[in-house]
C-alpha cells in the first residue's frame, strides 16, 4: 500500500513541475527536455549495454571487481529508464545517478546493508533452528565418566 502512496505522490509532483517549469519555458520547450532527455537516455542505455560485455566479463577474475562494474552498470541502466520516463524529477534523478561518488555511494550503502541482511538472517536462522519446544522430548543416553575410586587422579 506504501508503494501505491508513493507512486501517486510521485506522479503528483511530476505533474506539479510540469505546470511550474513548462508554463515557465513554454510548450515546445517542455516537449524538446522531454524529448531530449528521453533521447539522451535511449543512447545512455545502448552505450552501457554495448559496453557491458566486455567490461563485466573482463573483470570477473575478480569477484569484487566484477559485482563492482555490474553494480556501476546497472546504475547507469537505471539512469537511462529515469531520463527516458517523461518529468522533470525523474530527469534530474536520472542525471544524478550518473555522478561518480553518488554511485559509489549507493553502492557501499547496499552492500552494507546485504551483508548486515545476510548475516542477521543467518544467526536468526541459527537461533531458530536449535530452539526446542517446550514439550519436544529429547531421548538422550548418559554415560558415566567418573574415575573409579581405585584410581587416583592425575593432578
Amino acid at each position: 500500500m506504501r508503494l501505491v502512496w508513493l507512486l501517486l505522490a510521485w506522479t503528483m509532483v511530476e505533474i506539479g513541475l510540469f505546470a511550474a517549469i513548462g508554463g515557465q519555458i513554454g510548450v515546445l520547450a517542455t516537449w524538446a527536455v522531454v524529448l531530449g532527455s528521453a533521447a539522451g537516455g535511449i543512447w545512455l542505455i545502448r552505450w552501457q549495454k554495448r559496453g557491458l560485455g566486455g567490461d563485466v566479463f573482463g573483470d570477473l577474475r575478480s569477484l569484487r571487481a566484477g559485482v563492482n562494474t555490474a553494480a556501476h552498470s546497472a546504475l547507469i541502466v537505471l539512469a537511462g529508464v529515469l531520463l527516458i520516463l517523461p518529468g522533470f524529477l525523474t530527469d534530474v534523478l536520472g542525471l544524478v545517478l550518473l555522478i561518480p561518488w553518488v554511485q559509489n555511494w549507493i553502492i557501499a550503502d547496499l552492500s552494507r546493508r546485504a551483508t548486515s541482511a545476510a548475516v542477521n538472517g543467518t544467526m536468526s536462522a541459527m537461533r531458530h533452528r536449535h530452539r526446542a519446544a517446550p514439550d519436544d522430548v529429547i531421548d538422550a543416553q548418559g554415560i558415566d565418566v567418573t574415575p573409579p575410586d581405585d584410581h587416583p587422579r592425575q593432578p
